[in-house]
């Protein structure tokens, strides 16, 4: 019989070696003489990228799928409300401020994302089930990226991936491409149709920075922001002066090969109030991790953010009073529309930073595969600076926070009757007819 010393001195269960278990970690009815379990590690022969991370959100769980350079990209959306009226043309509108191709500050590429609803939606509305949306890939070109195939593009993921899993898709970064955006521009724009048709909430987002170029924040009203003044040029900044500052920066380093970085600015106007979970499921901690889970993000700042820092309380405390309607506001809004991890009814506001395109057409020094020193030439189509096309992938991802709080908030907290003297209804309308009397909790309408 094997003794007990055995499994110390055979090689642990995962080595390369075959691993003995000994009879003796088996109850005495089960023990055989000289019992040995051989446990070998299969070989793959096949690999392939097993990824966990592809879904996001709780309530409201949206999973992405897809790679740059393979058949297609999309997403499936699971626990979305149903009677929602829902079309892809509802969808195909982020999708086209997302697409590649849009001007010349952004990567050449193709592509005219047409999205398909394969599933969830049955006459025009959505049936509760899971929602599938699928976009073809159709402007591939796998060879223009026959090089990094062998050598790391420097600040890219080439590496990690390798180092993370020993295998990768080599044709223009396969998941860390932002072409897997589209599967959450796609469920993001449900998101936001479900939190305008709730609540009326909006959110809207802009690039307030592109390279050196930054928007003095006073230049931008936050209460009367349309996405059509966003939308009226092609850096999506709504100031007409500082957008064309944004332009002539991009198109400088653009024409030598080079990249920028920029910042968006997101704002949420409407958002209901007790949006959010202490200790742990904060709001502004789960917008942080949304906004920078996105390709390219290395910053987040929320309300006052770092430029709080350099203030007094006295002078950073935003000062109650109570409004018209009797509901209680603040004066200014250097929280950020959040207090304690907690939504208050004011507008929320961040600002997420976007670093300069890894992928560039510049020579850099790198290594290949084999570890061995060399230089690379990237070629194939990026954008110049990423910002411009990061704004409906913003307020995707925002919007998707703020409806599975929405959901969560709904469950936990509106079960019961409220207590009107503290608390108001999801839907800000309601609560805003008759102060004097106890609101029941509205219905959707959908």
């Amino acid at each position: 019989m094997a003794s007990s010393s055995s499994l110390a001195s055979n090689p642990f269960l995962g080595s390369s070696k075959s691993s003995a278990i000994s009879s003796l970690s088996l109850p005495r009815e089960l023990r055989l003489p000289n019992l040995r379990f051989l446990i070998r590690n299969p070989v793959n022969k096949s690999l392939q990228i097993c990824a966990a991370g592809n879904t996001f959100g709780t309530y409201f769980r949206v999973t992405t799928f897809g790679e740059s350079h393979g058949g297609g990209v999309g997403c499936i959306v699971d626990g979305c409300p149903p009677r929602l009226p829902l079309s892809e043309a509802d969808i195909q509108v982020d999708l086209d401020r997302r697409r590649p191709g849009q001007s010349r500050i952004t990567t050449p590429r193709k592509e005219t994302d047409t999205c398909r609803i394969f599933s969830g939606v049955s006459e025009g509305v959505t049936t509760g089930t899971p929602i599938m949306i699928s976009v073809p890939n159709t402007d591939q070109r796998g060879h223009d990226y026959s090089e990094m195939s062998i050598a790391y593009r420097p600040s890219h993921a080439d590496a990690t991936y390798d180092m993370k899993y020993g295998v990768r898709s080599v044709q223009g970064g396969g998941r860390s491409s932002a072409r897997e955006t589209i599967g959450r521009v796609a469920s993001g724009a449900i998101a936001k149709k479900i939190l305008k048709e709730y609540s009326g909430t909006e959110v809207l987002a802009y690039v307030s920075q592109a390279h050196d170029v930054i928007i003095p924040e006073h230049l931008v009203d936050y209460e009367s922001l349309t996405v059509e003044q966003i939308e009226s040029n092609i850096v999506r900044c709504p100031d007409p002066v500082f957008a064309e500052k944004m332009i002539a920066a991009i198109d400088a380093v653009r024409v030598k090969g080079d990249s920028v970085g920029g910042v968006v600015t997101c704002i949420v106007r409407n958002a209901p109030r007790g949006l959010g979970s202490p200790v742990f499921d904060k709001l502004e901690a789960l917008l942080a991790q949304a906004a920078l889970s996105l390709p390219a993000t290395k910053g987040f700042e929320f309300g006052s953010g770092f430029a709080g820092t350099l203030l007094t309380g006295s002078q950073h405390n935003d000062e109650f009073y109570t409004d018209e309607h009797g509901r209680i506001r603040t004066r200014t809004n250097r929280s950020g529309g959040i207090q304690g991890g907690i939504s208050n009814g004011e507008i929320i506001n961040m600002r997420i930073a976007f670093k300069p395109t890894s992928t560039i057409s510049k020579k850099q020094n790198t290594v290949t595969r084999d570890k061995v020193e060399t230089e690379l030439i990237a070629r194939g189509r990026h954008d110049p600076c990423v910002v411009p096309r990061a704004v409906p992938m913003v307020e995707a991802m925002v919007a998707l926070v703020l409806v599975d709080q929405l959901m969560a908030q709904f469950a936990q907290c509106n079960l019961f009757p409220i207590n009107p003297s503290l608390q108001e209804p999801l839907l800000l309308t309601e609560s805003l007819e008759d102060d004097s009397t106890p609101v029941k909790t509205p219905t959707p309408s959908f």
